[in-house]
């Protein structure tokens, strides 16, 4: 948890600087990313909500996303992470989805399979293989991945 806390405080400090807000929608990370950001103190700044969306009756009645569609891919994930983002009116949204293990999803991703999308004034979208069967392992390593993709995008400038 140590490694998401001193990430997710880069994120509170570039988004509290440049007075701006997050909002969150994630799966297989489980909350962690969430959780990473309301750990920093101020998070009421800039934290506005999220959405664990981990069965496709959540995604249909919390962001009322096609419970047919394919989770796990970059298509996906964009539309969690604009979705949240519309819905609370926040500057950024996160999108994350994958497969933690300890078996593949439906459709056959390996075990440490992620995609994490970025939407905001600036998008980016992020495939990760973590290649571990360790599935707590790979729940902090996708909430890590997504804090990381999530400052990058906001970058220092203020």
């Amino acid at each position: 948890m140590d490694q998401l806390l001193v990430t997710a405080k880069l994120v509170a400090d570039r988004l509290t600087a440049r007075r701006e807000t997050v909002a969150v929608a994630e799966s297989s990370a489980g909350g962690l990313i969430s959780t990473a950001l309301l750990a920093i103190p101020g998070a009421s700044n800039y934290f506005l909500g999220a959405v664990n969306l981990y069965t496709p009756s959540a995604r249909a009645a919390l962001l009322d996303l096609d419970p047919t569609m394919r989770s796990a891919c970059l298509p996906y994930a964009l539309a969690m992470a604009r979705t949240v983002r519309q819905r609370l009116a926040a500057t950024w949204g996160v999108g994350e989805t994958g497969v933690t293990g300890p078996t593949v999803n439906r459709y056959g991703d390996p075990i440490g399979h992620c995609v994490i999308s970025v939407a905001g004034p600036r998008n980016h979208n992020l495939i990760l293989h973590t290649h571990l069967i360790d599935r707590m392992a790979n729940m902090r390593a996708f909430a890590h991945a997504a804090l990381q993709l999530l400052a990058e995008q906001i970058g220092e400038e203020i």
